[in-house]
């Protein structure tokens, strides 16, 4: 989300210049790739790019890609097959060894997706865009869906824009972006049908110093993170000037107080067992997806105990979502090395990934997801 934030900073800005721009988008992988489907690079006809869909080894011919795309107003699909074990891959010091299929069209200014966008990182809303690739239809026509199920825009037809809806929401809900095939008429059509949701909601419950690098790393990130304490001197945009919101609370009530839902995650780390307990009992009570306690595990099962012992039910799915010590074990000592181990505790998390060394994994870097030639039903 952070980079299409600056993407979409960079459209306005030179749009006003009056400059031409291509957008480039990865819309599938195959194998070892250093990203995922949805990065994109803005680039412009002063040679200017933003973002960034390899680590270095694609851009360049990228560019070459989008000055076509910026002359002809036409859009491309290019695909960079890096599998092959030979010298031509390797002699070219490319970093990866899959294949990446990579849509590159003019970007229009004007464009309604560009506000849809904005409006869903502004107020925290998922949605899912269809973008015609190939087949039957326009190639770059896009429809836009709201998780509540509003559509906006069209493919150029209603049964189409009806399955393209079902394939958005079911984007939405998994988190994961892909290439399907829909049917239409007596043909079919190619999409990318993009999942866009909020970044992960990080609520960190205690403004102490080990707090502030935990912070540092979260906007880095570009996560939504809240700040929670009841000493208000600690809740300051220069002690966490990476802190989206901050809340004054007691801690018996912090959790009535934050927005939870399916990406937040609460770090309790106020160094008090009593305002620990009150926050677990709080965010249990919430169904906060993830709690991180800050100390040793015979510590977290004490106050379970007594939360136990006064009347709250703690279910084997709640201890699912406890996670007592918080973070990896990277041997962390110190408060950036516990913040490191923390923030990447909830991005494996969130990935759906046991933390592990990449050495130790025998198929690609990044998971296997749906099939790019998945058909919705033709019948419906």
């Amino acid at each position: 989300m952070k980079e299409l934030i600056e993407i979409l900073d960079a459209i306005d800005r030179h749009a006003r210049e009056g400059q031409q721009m291509a957008l480039a988008t990865i819309v599938g992988v195959r194998g070892s790739t250093y990203r995922r489907e949805g990065a994109r690079l803005l680039c412009t006809e002063r040679q200017q790019m933003i973002g960034n869909i390899s680590g270095g080894c694609l851009e360049s011919d990228i560019m070459v890609v989008a000055e076509d795309v910026m002359a002809t107003g036409r859009p491309r699909m290019v695909t960079y097959d890096l599998t092959a074990d030979d010298d031509m891959v390797w002699g070219l010091g490319l970093g990866c060894n899959g294949a990446v299929d990579v849509f590159v069209e003019h970007v229009d200014p004007a464009s309604p997706v560009l506000p849809l966008l904005r409006d869903a990182i502004v107020n925290e809303k998922s949605l899912g865009l269809v973008t015609i690739m190939d087949g039957v239809g326009t190639t770059g026509a896009r429809l836009a869906v709201y998780a509540d199920g509003t559509r906006i825009g069209t493919l150029g037809d209603a049964r189409l824009d009806e399955r393209a809806k079902r394939a958005a929401l079911a984007a939405i809900e998994e988190g994961l972006s892909r290439v399907q095939t829909l049917p239409v008429g007596d043909g079919e059509v190619k999409v990318f049908v993009e999942s866009i949701r909020p970044p992960i909601r990080l609520v960190v419950c205690g403004a102490g110093h080990d707090a502030i690098p935990v912070v540092q790393f979260a906007a880095m990130l570009g996560w939504r993170t809240i700040v929670v304490d009841q000493r208000e001197r600690f809740l300051t945009r220069e002690r966490f000037p990476g802190a989206r919101e901050f809340i004054k609370a007691d801690p018996a009530e912090a959790a009535a107080l934050v927005p939870i839902d399916s990406q937040t995650y609460v770090v309790v780390m106020t160094h008090n067992y009593l305002h620990d307990r009150d926050l677990l009992r709080g965010f249990l009570r919430s169904g906060a997806p993830y709690v991180g306690m800050l100390g040793p595990r015979i510590r977290t099962e004490k106050i379970l105990s007594e939360l136990q012992h006064a009347g709250l039910p703690v279910s084997d799915r709640d201890r699912a979502r406890i996670f007592g010590p918080v973070g990896l074990d990277l041997g962390s000592e110190g408060p950036e090395e516990i913040a490191l181990a923390v923030v990447g505790e909830i991005l494996a998390v969130e990935s759906g990934r046991q933390a592990s060394f990449l050495r130790e994994r025998t198929g690609p870097i990044h998971g296997p997801i749906h099939a790019e030639t998945k058909v919705i039903g033709r019948g419906s």
